[in-house]
């Protein structure tokens, strides 16, 4: 479909449930790769589970860890995938391949992981009640600077473009920070009223434009525009943008997100199953999505082109979409739509070979024979794709992947039993050297490392082990994760 046109019709928000995704297992965490084609999904038993979002099928199966994910990051290429497991592991995996690269491993909790937007080999790291970490792949790690009050419960954001990590604590102290001198370069504290602070529990940024929103604890989600604040410089006092809230019920909020062009912003309920829609130009409500009642929210992302939102609940992956209506007319003009059989009337001339009552056109004859050229070769970007500082698509992005069929009885001469018939006899040479040589180059490939965090709390519990609602969704996971578990 040609994206161009999603931008001309109606609105840009889904309006109804379209379906949901069943990961076998129960999902917790999710994230699209920056064209939408793939969406990971981290499940209760740390497996990573990767749909083909237009076909709706599973494409890959990642046994990534043995407790379970907490948070996914791709890189803008997507062919890596950043997790982060409940046992203190952060990986990054290779998609294609599905093998684990550079293995984390720290002392405490880690709540977040997110790649750099614009450098593959840099991650920002966001452990429990300590500062966040900036770690360069293969190299050192640095720990972002805290604030003058010391407040240790920290959440972090790179922005849009990587230049800078925006982090807030519990005193509602945001702080902008340069990605290479981690130099402050501006702040600004969120006040309620006159004199008490709020809590910041998440920085999300929009894919396009320059606003983020905060959503604090006072159950008020802040948008912002980030040239205003580094503007302002340090201690500055900006006017958030917009500020959405639900009046009637008070809402706390769960997870927000941006749309995919930064003009509407949803909130995902914490205690129930609903998503509120507003847009950000008005900051006016436009949809409440309810899911089904008594099931609680976990994790909410918006596709990054279209109007499609993938939210988290009960350990399914529920689509919300727009209602595709069927309207003929936008093919051809003058189709008209019949409720009930019409007599029709035929023109005079309507089936003659050559129509007699045809008025004589010579300009048209000769703009017919005019040869127009029609350039097949070139391949225009799609603008949906493209940030406003890049003239083109990056050519190795990894849109999709492929799928080999599972063949159960073979033809004689079929390619794939050569290999087989080679790596047979390479088996029965020595088959301990050859199991000696695989685990040695996936040994090789794989780095792992241990962080050091002078003074972490390692006593600490995961949120989402230590919710109730996660402990009574771990119990039937054994018995079904045996019962199904789908080939790789």
């Amino acid at each position: 479909m040609n994206l161009e046109l999603l931008e001309s019709f109606g609105q840009n928000y889904p309006e109804e449930f379209d379906g949901s995704l069943d990961c076998i297992s129960l999902a917790v965490t999710c994230a699209f790769n920056k064209y939408g084609t793939l969406l990971a999904v981290g499940c209760n038993d740390g497996r990573i589970v990767i749909w083909d979002f237009l076909t709706r099928g599973i494409a890959k199966i990642i046994s990534a860890h043995v407790h379970p994910v907490c948070s996914l990051s791709w890189t803008r290429n997507g062919h890596k995938l950043l997790s982060a497991s409940t046992d203190n592991n952060v990986c990054i995996w290779d998609v294609l391949t599905g093998e684990l690269e550079h293995k984390y491993r720290f002392p405490s909790p880690v709540l977040k992981v997110q790649f750099d937007p614009r450098n593959d080999n840099r991650i920002l790291v966001c452990p429990m009640r300590y500062a966040a970490v900036l770690v360069e792949i293969g190299g050192t790690h640095r720990c972002l600077p805290l604030d003058s009050d010391g407040d240790l419960n920290i959440v972090a954001s790179f922005d849009r473009r990587g230049k800078h990590i925006y982090t807030g604590n519990a005193k509602g102290k945001i702080l902008v920070l340069d990605v290479e001198t981690f130099e402050v370069v501006a702040s600004f504290r969120i006040i309620v009223g006159t004199s008490s602070a709020t809590a910041v529990k998440s920085i999300e940024f929009a894919r396009r434009g320059d606003a983020f929103l905060i959503n604090t604890s006072d159950r008020v989600i802040r948008v912002y525009d980030s040239k205003e604040i580094i503007t302002l410089g340090k201690d500055g006092e900006p006017e958030p943008i917009q500020k959405l809230q639900d009046l009637v019920n008070k809402t706390t909020w769960k997870k927000c997100c941006f749309s995919g062009d930064g003009e509407y912003i949803c909130a995902g309920s914490a205690r129930q199953h609903a998503l509120y829609i507003w847009e950000k130009s008005i900051g006016n409500l436009v949809k409440i999505l309810h899911g089904t009642k008594g099931e609680l929210l976990l994790d909410v992302v918006w596709h990054p082109v279209r109007p499609i939102i993938a939210s988290i609940s009960s350990g399914l992956v529920s689509i919300w979409a727009q209602n595709q209506v069927e309207n003929w007319s936008a093919f051809a003009p003058d189709f008209k739509e019949l409720d009930e059989n019409v007599e029709y009337e035929e023109r005079e001339s309507e089936f003659d070979i050559a129509d007699e009552d045809k008025s004589v056109d010579l300009n048209a004859d000769a703009q017919q024979d005019e040869e127009i050229e029609v350039d097949v070769q070139k391949v225009e970007p799609v603008a949906a794709f493209c940030s406003s500082d890049e003239e083109g698509e990056d050519e190795n992005a990894l849109q999709f992947l492929p799928m080999a069929p599972e063949v159960e009885d073979p033809e004689d001469g079929w390619a794939g039993q050569d290999g087989m018939e080679a790596s047979a006899v390479m088996l029965s040479s020595d088959p301990h050297d050859y199991e000696d040589d695989i685990m040695a180059s996936k040994r090789r490939r794989m780095q792992l490392y241990d962080v050091s965090l002078p003074d972490a709390p390692t006593d600490e519990t995961h949120p989402l082990i230590s919710s109730k609602a996660s402990k009574d969704k771990q119990q039937p996971v054994g018995g079904k994760k045996t019962a199904g578990r789908t080939k790789k």
